[in-house]
């Protein structure tokens, strides 16, 4: 395995390589997503749980982009664009949150997916990818997740993954703009972990994959 790579808050979002898989890619997220990702998250309930909401047109999805690139820039983020290999587009998006290089920990989160790609596999390899970018590659120790804590259906696939429920934090995530309040149920992975959870994820994977 080659030497773990450090974060560095100062290094340009560009220069992140695309994390590939079988099913998908995560490529580093730009404006040439933004017609798919506006077809992709049309449907209102993608958005029940997030922060967000559904986007007015192509230039709403525009901005968002333009958004995520800027606290790239600023070494707090790392958004990608989920983009599947057998369609050539992009479906969703995910990112790096929270990046805390001096303490080793990241986040993993703002992750969606088009209605007709959720439960197919695309998801569990998206986290598997950024899972072991964060762990093998960069030499992290703690991965964290915060999902809507009436997310029955995130939560169920982050225990399903090998993430360990560390507790909910009330009103943790708000925007007043909109009216969005919720509590966040807290997971995490850590690299003592790792390796079963990586496992875990490649059996998944492998028996997605045989469907």
């Amino acid at each position: 395995m080659p030497p773990a790579r450090e974060f560095r808050r100062d290094e340009p979002a560009k220069r992140w390589r695309v994390l590939s898989g079988r099913l998908i890619e995560l490529v580093p997220l730009d404006r040439s997503h933004a017609a798919d990702l506006y077809a992709a998250g049309a449907d209102a309930d993608i958005w029940r749980h997030l922060p967000g909401r559904p986007f007015a047109d192509v230039a709403d999805v525009e901005r968002w982009i333009e958004q995520a690139q800027q606290l790239a820039a600023q070494g707090r983020e790392l958004p990608f664009a989920i983009v599947s290999k057998s369609e050539e587009r992009a479906i969703g998006s995910t990112r790096y949150l929270d990046i805390r290089p001096e303490e080793k920990a990241v986040e993993i989160g703002w992750t969606w997916l088009a209605k007709a790609h959720q439960r197919t596999g695309a998801n569990t390899e998206a986290k598997y990818l950024m899972l072991k970018h964060a762990f093998e590659d960069r030499g992290f120790l703690r991965v964290g997740f915060f999902t809507d804590a009436q997310n029955g259906r995130a939560r169920a696939a982050l225990v399903r993954i090998g993430a360990t429920y560390e507790g909910t934090l009330r009103l943790h995530r708000a925007r007043l703009s909109n009216g969005f309040a919720r509590d966040s149920a807290v997971y995490s992975v850590i690299a003592p972990e790792w390796s079963s959870v990586r496992n875990r994820l490649e059996m998944k994977l492998k028996s997605a994959s045989r469907r």
